[in-house]
């Protein structure tokens, strides 16, 4: 047997022996990663490789596919012409084999493809988008997911996901804030690890795990502007302290893979920034996995930021900063090969770049078991048990902004008619968020859906109770009334006479407005005056967020504000949903609303998620990841920023709307004051803090502990308070618990002079309480060891 096809070896020995036998054009094929939607045809269920693919298979080979199963506007694959789950791992096998069969060595493809939330193929599980996820603070429920996500993945032969996102938001006004966590370091931090565990598992070859690619490294989430990919302004110390903290956190728990950004910092693009790529990620930090690039990060090198003359320039530079493998493959398939033959590039560089991506295939498995189970495929991808995951997490993660004499939570027995009106109340793909794949109008379930089911599911459960209204006869129909009322983007405002005659007719209105990130789907839009849909010549696109799509402002676009103030001089009772992806700010909604809920974008079972909340079988626990400003001219207003930000402008002040961490509940609780184990520790110690939470109001609840600290004096300057541990506790009614964090050098010290992390001497103080502008505090000192 060949070394390198013997399982006994080890990984190094397996690398080096098939690495020998290697040719340069087999090598740099290694390297390259075409789309893989574009190597096979689907005709009505009959897959077949296309000539192009086979013939690049059999002339060097290629390392990885981007996308194979990828269904969306981009790649043009729909529910019409895509694969099912069964399907797609049936082309998945079709192109291994093809690959390990036909190529001299057989060598199996890397299939990478995207799984922000949820596997971006047809009949994939659509969970909400990771600021939603960010804000339920259950790292284990997240970890859940994840292992959900590389189950589905896995089954379908994905062997690598383009996930998690770990961007520190700074600017909200950046169209991917939706796929980032937050703005805090230490939460992403968290989360970054849970990731790992959940996506890798235990071991990468057992056939429901992926290997998980950390991005965009690093700083991406800071750019000029809140634009995409722009420049980044920021100094080593911060970025160290805090761009590259939740990274490094995922490192150490074992990340296979990590993407640089676009972005340049100082000058230097992150693709080639060999001071990010090799010091500190490979030398510092130990990493020995994979580094794979942006799709079309090289081309920018030689046009966007201007740092290399052409492809072949371009090429070279990335290989040698540290890159092994280029997401699209134009570059290093048309480049590297010559610069290997012209002496530009060492064959050690190219050699070494190879080894990884090798060594990823070896450790995923790839070379024992290439294919995939079919119907295993069929049983898990949209599971049951994933789809109740999904309701969990966006029920979690909602967050309840304002809720003025308790109108919230709604009784179905009281309630009389409810009006839902708005865009976003029966827009399925307006829930979704950006990278999402088709999905069939039944699998998406809208918040006009979630009201209807649960106010039906309650009819049958109480005959005695008629809701039966002159409308159509139907209960549940006739009790909820529906118009749309706007669109998201234009100016047109003949839908308002609809809206306004049905919330005449009713006792309470939810407003359903905010964002989108769905792009053309050919769903068309909706008529305004009905709410049907209408597809026509003339497509609609009504999406303000996800990649590329960055704002001026945050308030809500269009004629969303109007409708809404349209509809509040009715004088009903008025309950705003916000359906979106980056925070909002309307001071008018904020001020007359009687009660606001900011759902993000919560995926396909958001519908049934928020009923659930507005009607009290959920009780919310959501909060903040990201601070709400009153005004887009208070930007940035990141909680965690410097003492020395100042105190306000000329027109308000720099406290935000909604602060990091806040979010309320349908009950209140109550702290004690935090208690230390002992009021001093030396630099290498550590201390417990604790403090009492007690439930004190009528219904059980999920309380999320936080704490944060202060360091009263450094020789540096430091953010006014810090993230440095948080908990979800359940409580039921007049339920007390202790909660207990651990202080130590990881929660005390930051980055020094030197780049090097310290624990100063001196006083710390203590924070904890329900999130950041409301805690209770306990002193610390700190001696020198």
């Amino acid at each position: 047997m060949m070394t390198y096809k013997d399982q006994s070896k080890s990984v190094e020995e397996r690398v080096q022996h098939l690495l020998s036998l290697m040719t340069t054009e087999e090598k740099v094929g290694q390297l390259t990663q075409p789309f893989g939607w574009q190597t096979y045809t689907n005709d009505q269920g009959n897959i077949t490789l296309n000539e192009s693919f086979k013939q690049q298979v059999e002339n060097g080979g290629i390392g990885s596919l981007y996308g194979a199963l990828r269904a969306d506007p981009w790649t043009g694959v729909t529910l019409e012409n895509g694969l099912s789950a069964r399907e797609g791992a049936e082309a998945v096998n079709l192109i291994q084999r093809y690959a390990v069969e036909h190529s001299r060595l057989g060598i199996p493809i890397l299939i990478g493809e995207e799984c922000s939330h949820g596997h971006m193929a047809i009949d994939g599980t659509v969970y909400p988008v990771p600021l939603l996820l960010g804000s339920t603070w259950n790292v284990d429920l997240y970890r859940e997911m994840c292992q959900a996500v590389a189950r589905e993945t896995r089954a379908q032969g994905g062997a690598v996901t383009y996930s998690p996102v770990l961007d520190v938001v700074r600017d909200p006004r950046w169209g991917r804030t939706e796929e980032c966590f937050g703005e805090d370091p230490f939460l992403i931090g968290e989360l970054a690890v849970a990731s790992v565990e959940g996506l890798q598992g235990e071991s990468l070859d057992r056939g429901d795990t992926v290997a998980a690619t950390l991005k965009h490294f690093v700083g991406y989430g800071s750019s000029e502007g809140g634009r995409n990919a722009g420049p980044v302004h920021m100094g080593w110390r911060e970025l160290l302290e805090v761009d590259l903290y939740p990274f490094r956190k995922a490192v150490e728990a074992g990340a296979a893979s990590i993407m640089p950004a676009y972005n340049e910092i100082d000058g230097t693009p992150c693709t080639v920034n060999t001071e990010l790529l090799e010091d500190v990620l490979r030398k510092d930090w130990g990493f020995d996995g994979l580094v794979i690039t942006d799709c079309g990060a090289i081309n920018m090198l030689a046009s966007g930021h201007d740092v290399a003359a052409d492809g072949m320039e371009a090429s070279v530079q990335a290989i040698e900063a540290g890159i092994d493998m280029e997401m699209s493959g134009e570059m290093f398939g048309q480049y590297l090969v010559q610069a290997v033959t012209e002496g530009k590039l060492d064959v050690q560089v190219l050699d070494q770049a190879v080894s990884r991506v090798l060594a990823l295939k070896f450790r995923l498995g790839l070379f024992e078991q290439p294919y995939v189970d079919a119907d295993r495929a069929a049983e898990v991808i949209g599971s049951e048990a994933h789809v109740q995951l999904a309701r969990q997490l966006a029920a979690e993660g909602v967050v309840l902004l304002k809720n003025e004499a308790d109108t919230l939570p709604l009784s179905i027995a009281n309630m009389g008619r409810i009006a839902v009106i708005g865009p976003n109340a029966d827009q399925a793909y307006n829930q979704l968020g950006d990278y999402t794949s088709p999905q069939p109008k039944s699998k998406v379930a809208t918040v006009l859906d979630g009201i209807r089911s649960k106010l039906a599911n309650h009819v049958d459960g109480q005959t005695e109770k008629s809701f039966v209204g002159p409308l159509t006869g139907d209960s549940s129909t006739d009790q909820v009334l529906y118009a749309p009322g706007c669109r998201i983007k234009g100016d047109s405002k003949e839908g308002f006479e609809r809206a306004l005659e049905v919330a005449s007719q009713a006792d309470t209105v939810i407003m359903v407005v905010g964002g989108s990130s769905a792009r053309d789907f050919g769903e068309g839009t909706i008529d305004l005056k009905t709410g049907a849909s209408n597809v026509s010549d003339n497509s609609w696109n009504d999406m303000e967020c996800g990649e590329g799509i960055d704002r001026m402002t945050l308030g809500l676009a269009g004629v969303q504000l109007e409708l809404i103030q349209e509809i509040h001089k009715l004088g009903k009772k008025l309950v705003v949903v916000y359906i979106n992806g980056r925070p909002i700010t309307e001071p008018w909604v904020d001020e007359h609303a009687d009660a606001i809920l900011e759902a993000w974008y919560p995926g396909q079972e958001g519908g049934r998620a928020i009923a659930d909340i507005l009607f009290g079988d959920v009780n919310p626990s959501g909060k903040l990841t990201i601070s709400i400003p009153k005004h887009v001219g208070q930007l940035p207003i990141y909680y965690n920023g410097k003492r020395s930000r100042g105190k306000r402008y000329l027109e308000e002040d720099l406290e935000p709307r909604y602060a990091f961490g806040y979010g309320l509940s349908y009950t209140t609780y109550e702290y004690s004051e935090p208690k230390l184990s002992s009021s001093s520790m030396t630099t290498d110690d550590s201390v417990k803090v604790s403090v009492n939470v007690t439930n004190t109001g009528p219904y059980a609840g999920a309380e999320i502990v936080q704490m944060y600290i202060s360091d009263v004096v450094s020789s540096l300057t430091r953010p006014a308070k810090e993230l440095k541990g948080f908990a979800k506790v359940i409580l039921e009614p007049g339920e007390t618990q202790t909660v207990e964090f651990r202080i130590g050098a990881e929660q005390l010290q930051y980055i020094g002079r030197d780049l090097k992390p310290v624990v100063e001497p001196g006083q710390f103080h203590i924070h904890i309480g329900s999130c950041v502008n409301d805690t209770q505090m306990a002193e610390l000192t700190v001696r020198e060891a």
